[in-house]
């Protein structure tokens, strides 16, 4: 589920009236189908086009091969910038939190997969090609870089940038 903007024009950090029961409650990062964030989000010919370009980035993965994990978007594209900023959001941001594919466990040629993949990891390809600002985390690395790396964009995703709302 995903809810309505609050009143600042940005998802709330959870849902309901008791902050301390949060963990149990609806929250964010709110879990959502691609078909959920199609019917929420694709409210103009702009968001339209953005989640046409996640789809394909989507596809992409699971091409190459990277299929299990999940993605986290954010950005000006789950915020109600039409009305707050007068303007259609211009890409979406997305961490990709992913699994290495079998037999790319070793470094080596999770190495080379990675550089035979730059398109895919890359955020500057994957702005230009699919509309995302796309950043990745591997959950097969040490666990104390991706317990470093999962708080640092869940603190970068929970407020707009230009307004820290």
């Amino acid at each position: 589920m995903i809810p309505d903007f609050n009143d600042g024009g940005v998802l709330p950090p959870f849902v309901g009236g008791d902050a301390t029961g949060a963990l149990l409650l609806p929250r964010s990062p709110y879990r959502a189908t691609m078909l959920s964030v199609v019917e929420r989000f694709a409210t103009s010919r702009e968001r339209g086009a953005i989640l046409r370009g996640l789809i394909g980035l989507r596809a992409a993965l699971r091409a190459a091969g990277l299929t299990e994990g999940l993605q986290w978007i954010d950005g000006s594209f789950v915020e109600d910038c039409e009305t707050v900023k007068g303007r259609a959001p211009g890409d979406v941001d997305v961490v990709n939190l992913l699994r290495r594919p079998a037999g790319l466990g070793e470094d080596a040629a999770w190495m080379a997969f990675l550089a035979a993949n730059m398109a895919l990891i890359d955020p500057a390809q994957t702005k230009a090609t699919f509309h995302c600002d796309a950043y990745f985390i591997d959950l097969d690395t040490d666990r104390a870089f991706v317990v470093e790396q999962t708080a640092y964009w869940f603190g970068l995703f929970s407020h707009p940038r230009d307004s820290f709302r």
